[in-house]
């Protein structure tokens, strides 16, 4: 059933939005192929993440960073794997939420694509399948912002040709989605594709 919203732009987060949690099938391939102790694994793995999703580490020396904290000794074939398995881990799409996009673009809804990701997710991101339903992709590690600093939403609205008054904005993280309504943006609490439909239903066409 079309969504349509015409006088506004629909912004959406994508990991854990679009995007489905990666599984404990994935988390274990990921761990097969590092060979380190969990804890200190994941513990590197996410405390350099935002360096990563800011563009200020790159993808190389993410995982060279990982290597030195958790003892590993890894040769360059290895990053590589390390990278894909990763990579492969976050593509997996909550179709519920693909349906809902679906439905807002059949309904004449802008829809654009803001993510807190590395520069790596900007060539999926625009030239996977689900790039042809956004008019615009906006990925963190390109433009070396990230949620929920302003100063990413102001760039994403200047880009968009929009006012905060007619955007609004997606994301499953609570603290991004106060960094946008702080700016006058309508935005919503992804907790699952039933409420977001009847989220954007609520709103004024």
């Amino acid at each position: 059933m079309a969504l349509s919203l015409p006088d506004r732009v629909v912004i959406f987060d994508y990991g854990e939005v679009i995007s489905l949690t990666p599984t404990e099938a994935d988390r274990g391939a990921l761990l097969a192929v590092a060979g380190v102790d969990p804890d200190a694994f994941w513990a590197s793995y996410w405390g350099h993440r935002d360096e990563l999703d800011q563009g200020t580490l790159s993808i190389h020396d993410y995982w060279r960073r990982i290597e030195a904290e958790t003892g590993a000794s890894w040769p360059e074939s290895t990053l590589h794997l390390l990278w894909v398995t990763d990579f492969r881990g976050w593509l997996s799409v909550d179709t519920a939420t693909i349906d809902v996009l679906v439905d807002l673009r059949d309904g004449g809804t802008r829809l654009a694509l803001l993510s807190n990701a590395g520069a790596d997710f900007g060539s999926y991101f625009r030239h996977g399948l689900i790039g042809a339903l956004f008019d615009r992709v906006f990925v963190s590690g390109e433009l070396r912002l990230v949620k929920p600093d302003a100063a990413i939403f102001r760039h994403v609205l200047e880009e968009l040709g929009v006012d905060a008054e007619h955007a609004v904005f997606i994301d499953n993280k609570p603290e991004n989605v106060e960094g946008a309504r702080a700016l006058g943006i309508t935005a919503h609490v992804f907790t699952g594709a039933d409420d977001l439909r009847a989220f954007l239903g609520s709103l004024p066409g």
